[in-house]
């Protein structure tokens, strides 16, 4: 048997069978490629489509995320930090405030904040800071300035646009926030402090809190044209009367929004105690009238209003002031005078005192509390001849007695016991309780003083409503509201006593409630200072509010704000303090000058048109007028807005830009599921639990972090893969699966060689 000589594998193939083998090498792997680039390029485009949007399993992705329209990525929210500086000269309060708005993630945002300040607010200046540059905001009117914010965005300039929803309650929007960038807003306002006897206070509101939007709304008109053939058209509700809500953040997600404040004090005249109610503060004294303070903390949540209360060390602080400001050709008056109480008190009258509270969702928790005892403190102060009844009101009310009853032992404990079994749930229904205690059914009675003292937080958005109502049906009663918790509706309780010729008192705590609850009750047991007039120099055509000059209660300064072509002449003031003629002369040409009298006389006169078309009940009466005084003055208003753009384009064409609300916190002792609802709240409590802690967040948006340190945000568990990273596992798998089969094919092709050659 003969052996024939082994031969190579290579020498064994024919030529054309090696290069048929070749060819289809080539050409498969030419195929995979072509494969895998199509792959890749479908990647790159599924990432151009998400841009901006992370997993949960993303570095960058810090702890605030919103949900996108791809499953399983998320959107970076803009964070905001807010640094707030106040200068208090006498009664006259300027205050910076500085927002800072961080975009952790890798798209381009846009972040919209809604804020609140005081009522009395005048913002006048915008400025927006980005790197080294400085844009001034100008005044324009409020759908001029709308135009050109979005204009801007849409073109990829960075812009800056301050609306005014409520005279307390704005709007930042702040247009093509860059990857780990930080854009700086600073808005500033004057006002002027508030005096109640022998103390002066200020509040920085800190957050808006949920506004309780009733269920019926508001009538529509109907339009029929001439012509028509008997139909007619709806008129849409004037969009502008919209009070936009911000997200609120569930308690257990952790505190964001952090500020920082401090504040430079000169009273003017020695000053005594100087206290805050609810922030640690840390106080430092530069004489006897001078001192300045900051936060404790540094840097506090935005969850409460800060209050900072100073009193005099003499025994009575100035009864006087008078500062002047000359504008053009023009000057401006602010005149402060706080009457005496009078030596004789004449007998009080009995009173008939009608008690509302609200027991709605939003004033569970310490704010419940608050409520309560303070009423309960009002039925103690009630004296034998007078009479009372107290309603009480969620998205339902109950009277407890048909009418005013006599307060005697038996009826009061009924009251008592009434009171002491309210829990707060429900909605915020306002307006029925406010009907049923301004029904009257002795208004001709003048034996009695008539009072409705109103507890509650304000917390609805339907405010006009109940102004008409105050303003319609008023008749002898007077309004006196007891703001309750950390962040009530100050424009509504301000604006409603102001309409029922009342007054307002805030309590934040309970270790205020029997102090300000006494106050109160001096007032409503004190006789009032009434027909007030004003008497300005002969000659000379003076504009001057309020007008006319509303009655006054013990301890309340009178407040005027005047614009006159030359302050020369005497002023003269006249009225009754406690039955007695009261009577006060001031040269008009003394006084200190001081910057900012005109934008405070501007916003009282904006204040008082708004207060008189309310009255009329015809909303547009005055917005020409109002308009007019707010381009004159540029300050903010219901009719005009600040706006600052950049004409420098800074976001790529082509590169997405998201729309984003910034959240707000709860307020401070508010009960999350009695607010929301209990299925909104389960559903906030499972997201908080896949969240950090809120300390973190605080950090790292207290101070701006270099881009460096932006990129290192904080890790979030892992419980779904984003669609960049789905793509990129296809790849992997599908270049394996080729590999596979490529190895695959090449082991079939050499079996068949190999058989080939053995049969040979």
């Amino acid at each position: 048997m003969s052996c024939s000589p082994v031969r190579p594998a290579s020498a064994a193939r024919p030529l054309g069978q090696r290069s048929s083998v070749a060819r289809s090498l080539v050409l498969f792997s030419v195929f995979v490629c072509l494969v895998l680039l199509a792959i890749v390029s479908v990647a790159h485009r599924a990432q151009a489509d998400t841009q901006g949007l992370v997993g949960l399993d993303a570095p960058e992705s810090g702890a605030l995320l919103f949900k996108s329209t791809e499953p399983g990525l998320y959107v970076p929210a803009p964070l905001l930090a807010t640094d707030v500086k106040i200068d208090v000269t006498g009664p006259i309060a300027r205050t910076r405030v500085t927002q800072h708005f961080i975009n952790p993630g890798d798209g381009w945002v846009e972040g919209k904040y809604v804020f609140p300040l005081p009522e009395n607010a005048a913002v006048d200046t915008l400025k927006m800071v980005v790197g080294d540059r400085v844009i001034e905001g100008q005044i324009k009117e409020k759908a001029e300035a709308r135009r050109a914010y979005e204009e801007a965005r849409d073109a990829g300039q960075r812009a800056s646009l301050i609306e005014q929803q409520r005279p307390n309650a704005f709007v930042n929007s702040v247009a093509n926030i860059g990857p780990k960038e930080t854009i700086i807003v600073q808005i500033e306002y004057q006002q002027t402090i508030r005096r109640d006897g022998e103390t002066f206070s200020l509040r920085f509101p800190m957050v808006v809190a949920p506004r309780y939007v009733p269920r019926a709304a508001e009538p529509q008109l109907v339009d029929f044209a001439p012509g028509g053939g008997g139909w007619g058209h709806v008129q849409p509700r004037d969009p502008a009367d919209g009070l936009e809500q911000p997200p609120v953040r569930h308690p257990d997600e952790g505190k964001i929004n952090p500020v920082s404040l401090s504040v430079t004090l000169d009273a003017g005249f020695p000053l005594g105690e100087v206290t805050s109610a609810f922030h640690k503060i840390a106080l430092s004294r530069d004489g006897k009238t001078k001192a300045s303070l900051k936060l404790a903390e540094d840097v506090v949540p935005a969850d409460k209003d800060f209050e900072l209360v100073w009193r005099p060390a003499e025994a009575r602080a100035p009864s006087a002031a008078l500062f002047r400001e000359r504008v053009g050709n023009e000057d401006y008056l602010l005149v402060m005078l706080t009457p005496p109480s009078g030596d004789v008190q004449p007998a009080t009258k009995p009173r008939e005192a009608i008690f509302v509270i609200d027991n709605s969702g939003s004033m569970s928790g310490p704010s419940m509390v608050q409520a309560k005892e303070s009423l309960l403190f009002a039925l103690d102060r009630l004296k034998p001849g007078d009479m009372f009844n107290v309603i009480r009101f969620d998205h339902t009310m109950d009277m407890l007695f048909p009418a005013a009853v006599p307060a005697h032992g038996e009826n009061l404990d009924k009251a008592r016991r009434f009171v002491k079994n309210l829990e707060a749930d429900g909605g915020t229904e306002m307006l029925p309780a406010m009907q049923a205690a301004l029904r009257d059914e002795n208004r001709h009675d003048t034996s009695r003083l008539r009072q409705v003292v109103f507890l509650t937080d304000g917390a609805i958005s339907n405010e006009r409503e109940l102004f008409s109502e105050i303003t319609s049906n008023l008749g002898r009663s007077r309004v006196f509201t007891v703001g309750i918790g950390s962040a009530p509706n100050s424009y509504f309780m301000a604006r409603a006593a102001e309409a029922g010729r009342g007054t307002y008192t805030h309590i934040g705590s309970e270790t205020q409630v029997a102090g300000r609850m006494s106050e109160l009750f001096e007032k409503l047991e004190s006789p009032v200072m009434t027909n007030i007039t004003a008497t300005w120099p002969d000659g000379r055509r003076t504009e001057s509010w309020p007008n006319p000059v509303p009655d006054l209660y013990k301890g309340e300064p009178v407040v005027l704000s005047a614009r006159m072509a030359r302050a020369a002449g005497t002023l003269v003031l006249k009225g009754e303090v406690a039955g007695e003629p009261w009577e006060v002369r001031m040269a008009v040409d003394g006084g200190e000058a001081r910057p900012g009298i005109g934008k405070l006389w501007a916003r009282r006169k904006i204040e008082q048109l708004e207060a008189d078309a309310q009255i009329a009940g015809d909303w547009e009466m005055n917005d020409g007028e109002i308009l007019r005084v707010a381009l004159e003055h540029h300050l903010v208003s219901r009719r005009t807005s600040l706006v600052a753009i950049d004409v420098t384009p800074a976001r790529p064409d082509g590169a997405p830009l998201t729309q984003r609300d910034l959240p707000v916190n709860l307020p401070d002792g508010w009960d999350y599921e009695k607010v929301f609802g209990p299925d909104h709240a389960a559903t906030a409590a499972r997201h908080a639990s896949m969240m950090p802690a809120g300390a973190p967040m605080l950090a790292m948006a207290a101070a701006p972090p270099p881009a460096a340190e932006a990129m290192a945000g904080i890790a979030l568990p892992q419980t779904a893969t984003g669609a960049p990273s789905l793509i990129q596992s296809g790849v992997l798998f599908l270049m394996l699966a080729g590999l596979l089969a490529a190895i695959r094919w090449i082991q079939r092709l050499w079996v068949s060689t190999a058989w080939a050659r053995r049969r040979q």
